[in-house]
């Protein structure tokens, strides 16, 4: 399956909308019957277009008031040395996403924290430790405009 179809998109963009749907709902939407339906979401999610299935939960409901973006230069630019930096990042729970970047800056991550006080002291006692760190700079969410999945592209494109 190189190529979606317009049944494999459909599938794709009800179950963004919707991972909750059951195997019958999910193939009366897309005008597929029960069976074809599940091999084709059974093979999206093997050939990894569909990565997971998760509950979105408000951060805020659950004590992290706090999502600020953090831009970090590393001191050595090596190949080990980067990937030493992906591999400590990649185990800290409040990053919540990192981005390798061009421009100024190695990485981009989004970090959760309950308030202010408790972002600075993870700040000093887990990022600015962080191996091969050499320059750090900060900006807060002020509130959020927008938040999605990207779109599921129509068939025929």
């Amino acid at each position: 399956m190189n190529t979606l179809d317009k049944f494999d998109l459909a599938i794709l963009a009800h179950l963004q909308a919707d991972g909750r749907l059951t195997n019958a709902e999910l193939a009366q939407r897309v005008g597929l019957s029960a069976a074809p339906c599940w091999r084709r979401v059974r093979s999206l999610e093997t050939l990894g277009y569909i990565r997971g299935y998760h509950a979105e939960i408000d951060r805020h409901k659950i004590g992290l008031g706090v999502l600020a973006f953090v831009r970090i230069d590393a001191e050595i630019s090596s190949g080990a040395r980067t990937r030493e930096m992906e591999e400590a990042i990649c185990a800290i729970p409040e990053v919540i996403s990192c981005h390798y970047i061009s421009g100024k800056g190695m990485f981009e991550l989004q970090v959760v924290a309950k308030d202010l006080e408790s972002f600075s002291n993870f700040t000093r006692s887990v990022l600015l430790n962080l191996p091969n760190v050499k320059d750090m700079h900060t900006s807060f969410s002020l509130g959020e405009v927008k938040s999605s999945m990207p779109p599921v592209p129509a068939a025929g494109v």
